[in-house]
Order: structure tokens, then C-alpha cells, then sequence
């Protein structure tokens, strides 16, 4: 027996007849597929571009006018363990973003409103809390992961100014998957260039002009974080659709915030299990020394074009069969998914020949370090030629979330990424202990689980169990 929650989002979509037709204007559930999947993509992709440029900046500038022992501490153990929080947070905002595209494709404007006031209070709450831990175990969790003694010290610093700007951190981030599902995806993009600017004209003056080293870093973070917010939270207020925001109307939902959170905790799950397997890797580097952690964070920064794009058409497609779930027009969701996988493999293949190409260029703008240069380029060299062995992770997985499917993609990544890959780490390694050996977790892991997600969408029966819900 379903419990009430979940009646209430399984309910045959019915427009709210006082619903202003406008907000189907983005025509997600119109329209020729492949020609909206673009006009959708290419604001996150840009978006997502400035998003890593804005990590990027950190890395470049630290490195370039610090050294590399600045860049290892900005790059290496603190951004893996950040993202651990972080990550986990986005994962579970990602049930909000579903649940809005859904009542927003059947017109249901009233659970619209509510879900995106429970979705602000929930990035409030949950940044106080993240903000909290970060603060108080950010040393600790660098000690146990045998962070290098000469970056502990600058790691634990950077972390915990970092952790203090947390909260309009995440406020931005659901805000902006708030603003995609509803079909706008150009605003989060205009907000992350001018957030972006801010941070490189911040970071350019706190740490060459003032000299602050990693603490500017930290401080230009934060307060481009800020500013990042403080638009979001404008754009959200001054609309006057469905998903406008009241200031003093933001609480917590009962019924939508299980919702929320039965659909996000398996996606938040899932970050976590990639952040854990990612903290084993990290700390399989951090024994190699200094160099091998500086060439794995400046390599990183290059392979997050990798995630930049994908992740774009992950959003997309996700957005995209939530609303066409929600509107009942399951056929265009099949569709969509096979224009997708064609768009995202051709794009993977011309990312590896970028990257393979201009390897030496890329890694040499963060040190001019040969020694770190040159152990980048091997790290290089074992994970880009198989980006085009991710794309299914990102995209079927992103489909089933998006029609609300939520358990099964996180259990086919945790095992087929999460798992397999500390196996490797605990078993490989100690039989051939070089740091290409650590990088091969990445091509192996992909594969596996690709391979799982294609037998799960073709043989799972995951859209006939997500109609026959939606049908009761």
C-alpha cells in the first residue's frame, strides 16, 4: 500500500485550471527533441563552463603565484573532502529539481509553490549543518586521509573559510536547479559569468596584490559565493510564475519534503559513495607525495571538462523527461534519450582528442613544475581516451531520476563505481604501485557500470513501473 506522500506524486497529472499557459513557453514537452535538448543544453554547458573556470581560477593562480604546495592544498585533499559534503547536499537538492519539473510539466502550480519553498529551507538548514561539520572536522578528516605534512596546515585553513560561505553556496545551487527545471537555464548561466568575474578580480587581488595566499583563495570563494545568491534569490522573488518566492513563506512542507528527499537521498547517496571512493584515491595519491598531489589536482581541473559537458547533458536530460513524464508523453522521453547518447558520445570522443592534444599546454597552466607536468600527462594518458565509456552513466541514469526512479541508478553506481573502484585501490595497487595504476580505476569503473545502466534501461522495466504509478 502506498502511503499518502507518495499517492501525491504518482497522481495522474491534471493541469491547475488557473495555471497561466506561459510556463510551458520553454517548450521542453514541444517541439523537434533534438533542437530543445540543445536550446536546454548549451546555457548549462556554458554555465557549467564558468562553473569551472570559477574552480579553475583558484588552482591557476595559486599555483602560478604561491607555488605547488598552494595548489596541492586548494586542489587536492580539501576539494575532495568538500565535495564529499557538498556533493551529498546536491544530490538530495536534485529530488527538489525532479519533483518541481514534474509539477510544472502537468501545471500543478500550487505544489510548484510549495516544493520550492521547502527546497530554499532545506539549502538553509542544510548549509547550517554542512557549515558545521566542516568547520569542526575539516583537520581531522585531512589527518586520517595522510594528507602531506608541508600542505596540512594550508588545507585546513582553506577548508574551513571555505565552509563558512557553505550556505548561500547552496542556496545558489538550489536556486539555479530551480530555475532548470521550469525550462530557464540561461539565468544560472548569466549569474555564474558574473560570479565568476567577481572571483577572479577578487582572487587576483587577495592573493597578488595583498599576497594572502590560500586564505585569499578561500576569502574571494566565499564572497563571490555571496553575490552568486543574492541574484539567484532576486530572480526567484521578482517572477511572477509559479515558482515565484516569498521570503516569509519559506518552510518546511511535510508531505513534498519526503518527496523531495525519497528521490534525492539515493542521488545523495550516490555523491557520497563517489566522494568516499574518491577519498580512498586521494589518499592511495597523497602517499605518492607532493608532486603526484599537485599533478592529480592540476590534471583533475583539466579532466573537469570532462564533467562539465556531461554533467550539462545530464541536467538536460533529466529536466527533459521529468517535464515530458509529468505531460504523460513518455514516447518523446525514449526518444530523447537516444538523440541524447548520440550527442553525448561524438562529444566525448572530441573532448579526448582535445585533451590528449594539448596535454603539456593544459597541465603547464597551473605549474611550470616539469616533474609535475610530466606525471600529469601520464595520469592523462590512462583516463581521457575513455570518456566515451561515461556517457551512459550520466545520461540513463539522469532519465530514470527524472521520472522519479531514483533507487535503482544509485545502487548501479555505487556498485559498479563506488565499489568496484576501492576493490581496485585495495587490491591493485599494492601489486603495482605506480600512480597509473590508481588512474585506471577511472576507465575500469566507467565501463562496468555503463555496461549495468544499458542492461537496467533495456531489460529493467524502470519507465513501466514509473507509468503504472503514475496511472494509479
Amino acid at each position: 500500500m502506498k502511503t499518502d506522500d507518495q499517492q501525491i506524486l504518482a497522481q495522474k497529472p491534471e493541469q491547475d485550471s488557473a495555471q497561466p499557459k506561459k510556463h510551458i513557453s520553454n517548450q521542453i514537452t514541444e517541439g523537434v527533441i533534438w533542437k530543445q535538448l540543445l536550446v536546454f543544453f548549451f546555457p548549462i554547458l556554458f554555465g557549467t563552463f564558468f562553473q569551472q573556470l570559477y574552480n579553475t581560477t583558484d588552482a591557476v593562480i595559486v599555483g602560478k603565484f604561491v607555488g605547488k604546495e598552494a595548489l596541492a592544498a586548494v586542489g587536492g585533499p580539501a576539494s575532495t573532502l568538500i565535495n564529499l559534503l557538498i556533493g551529498f547536499f546536491t544530490g538530495l537538492s536534485s529530488g527538489a529539481t525532479v519533483i518541481i519539473s514534474q509539477y510544472y510539466g502537468a501545471g500543478k502550480s500550487e505544489d510548484v509553490k510549495k516544493t520550492v519553498h521547502t527546497a530554499i529551507a532545506l539549502s538553509i538548514v542544510g548549509g547550517a549543518v554542512i557549515m558545521t561539520l566542516g568547520i569542526l572536522f575539516s583537520g581531522a578528516a585531512l589527518q586520517a586521509m595522510s594528507t602531506p605534512e608541508e600542505i596540512l596546515q594550508l588545507s585546513a585553513s582553506y577548508m574551513r573559510l571555505y565552509f563558512l560561505g557553505v550556505i548561500p553556496a547552496l542556496i545558489y545551487n538550489m536556486g539555479s536547479g530551480i530555475l532548470r527545471a521550469v525550462g530557464d537555464s540561461k539565468h544560472p548561466l548569466y549569474f555564474l559569468i558574473l560570479s565568476c568575474l567577481a572571483n577572479i578580480i577578487l582572487d587576483i587581488l587577495f592573493v597578488t596584490v595583498l599576497k594572502m595566499g590560500v586564505v585569499g583563495v578561500a576569502v574571494a570563494t566565499t564572497l563571490s559565493q555571496v553575490i552568486s545568491a543574492i541574484m539567484v534569490i532576486t530572480i526567484l522573488m521578482k517572477t511572477q510564475d509559479s515558482y515565484k518566492l516569498y521570503l516569509r513563506e519559506i518552510r518546511f512542507s511535510p508531505v513534498l519534503l519526503h518527496n523531495i528527499i525519497r528521490i534525492g537521498l539515493p542521488a545523495g547517496i550516490q555523491s557520497t559513495m563517489y566522494s568516499v571512493s574518491n577519498l580512498i584515491i586521494q589518499s592511495s595519491i597523497n602517499s605518492f607525495g607532493t608532486d603526484t598531489v599537485a599533478a592529480w589536482t592540476a590534471y583533475g581541473k583539466v579532466d573537469g571538462i570532462l564533467w562539465m559537458v556531461m554533467g550539462a547533458y545530464g541536467v538536460a536530460i533529466t529536466t527533459f523527461a521529468g517535464q515530458n513524464f509529468g505531460a504523460g508523453k513518455y514516447d518523446r522521453i525514449k526518444k530523447s534519450v537516444r538523440i541524447c547518447l548520440v550527442m553525448a558520445a561524438l562529444t566525448s570522443v572530441l573532448l579526448s582528442s582535445i585533451v590528449i592534444m594539448g596535454g603539456r599546454v593544459f597541465i603547464g597552466l597551473f605549474t611550470d613544475d616539469a616533474d609535475v607536468v610530466e606525471i600529469g600527462l601520464r595520469i592523462m594518458r590512462v583516463i581521457s581516451p575513455s570518456y566515451v565509456t561515461y556517457i551512459c552513466i550520466e545520461i540513463l541514469g539522469g532519465t530514470a531520476r527524472g521520472c522519479g526512479e531514483a533507487i535503482p541508478p544509485m545502487l548501479i553506481t555505487a556498485a559498479g563505481v563506488c565499489v568496484l573502484r576501492v576493490i581496485w585501490i585495495l587490491t591493485a595497487l599494492p601489486l603495482r604501485r605506480e600512480v597509473t595504476t590508481v588512474a585506471f580505476s577511472y576507465p575500469l569503473t566507467w565501463t562496468v557500470t555503463s555496461i549495468l545502466f544499458i542492461l537496467y534501461y533495456l531489460k529493467g522495466n524502470w519507465l513501466r513501473r514509473c507509468r503504472k504509478l503514475d496511472l494509479e
